[in-house]
């Protein structure tokens, strides 16, 4: 393993550990609107929710990397105190890649980029149509840490209305594959719900047994993942043997059909004379 101090580092050296390491990222498409009127539009992926009573939100109009000056967004934001933050979907992902570019101030990014603005309801600056989910929002507080290029400016925000298309929802939750939100990785990758996307139970009103009280011999048993004993401590009480047969059976079979799989991989890298990737 690496050991990395930040003081050691330059400064996009930093920014990349932070955009590899902290990752997959949620991109809020934040749209502000100048003192002047003129609509801006940019992408940040520094983003989350931190609360649902009052709702809150932030994100982070950094600073610029390479003369530390604000961006337009953090400049609306001072001025106006309003934004409407956007969800990113697969079928605008390009779009907000454009909205990216750095253009003047007195360029309106919807034109660039081609998303369409809506008005909204309670603040000035527009929403994108395009976008299945949008929250108008206040600025509650900017908080500033430091004055040198990429240094973060905190824009916490309340959420005064969200608007949701209609066809999102699957039993009253926001179904992931439906909202198809992409987020931000490393460098120029991003990752897109789909086949990626999968369940985990939460330990919500249980009383788990916890890890610590599965027997030692499962524990350090070879047949079971970690995946498998986290499981396992997620239960209130320990499966009769009849469960337990049938799960032993489950986990044979899927370690059967990798092993399978894997074979099949391994021969056609023969075929293709690939042999570092058979190894």
């Amino acid at each position: 393993m690496l050991h990395y101090e930040p003081k050691d580092l330059s400064i996009p050296e930093v920014h990349k550990l932070l955009l590899g390491g902290v990752a997959p990222r949620p991109i809020a498409l934040a749209s502000t609107i100048s003192k002047d009127g003129i609509n801006n539009l940019s992408p940040y992926s520094f983003f989350n929710a931190f609360g649902a009573n009052p709702p809150v939100v932030a994100f982070s109009p950094s600073r610029r990397g390479r003369d530390a000056t604000f961006k337009d967004t953090y400049n609306n934001l001072i001025d106006t105190k309003e934004c409407v933050i956007q969800a990113v979907t697969h079928s605008m992902v390009e779009q907000i890649s454009l909205a990216s570019a750095e253009y003047a101030t007195d360029v309106d990014e919807f034109v660039k980029s081609g998303l369409t603005p809506i008005d909204s309801d309670l603040v000035k600056p527009k929403r994108v149509k395009e976008s299945p989910f949008q929250i108008e929002c206040k600025l509650i507080e900017m908080k500033s840490y430091g004055d040198g290029g990429a240094a973060a400016n905190l824009a916490i925000c309340e959420v005064l209305k969200f608007h949701v298309a209609d066809d999102l929802f699957t039993n009253g939750v926001i179904d992931p594959l439906k909202i198809d939100l992409v987020a931000r990785m490393s460098g120029n990758f991003y990752s897109r719900a789909g086949n990626g996307v999968f369940e985990v139970e939460k330990p919500i009103g249980k009383k788990c047994i916890g890890y610590d009280q599965i027997p030692k011999h499962i524990r350090e048993s070879e047949i079971y993942s970690a995946n498998d004993l986290g499981k396992f401590g997620n239960s209130e009480s320990f499966p009769d043997d009849k469960s337990v047969k049938e799960f032993i059976q489950k986990v044979i079979d899927e370690k059967q059909d990798n092993f399978e799989n894997n074979i099949e991989a391994f021969l056609r890298y023969q075929r293709l004379n690939e042999y570092k990737k058979m190894l």
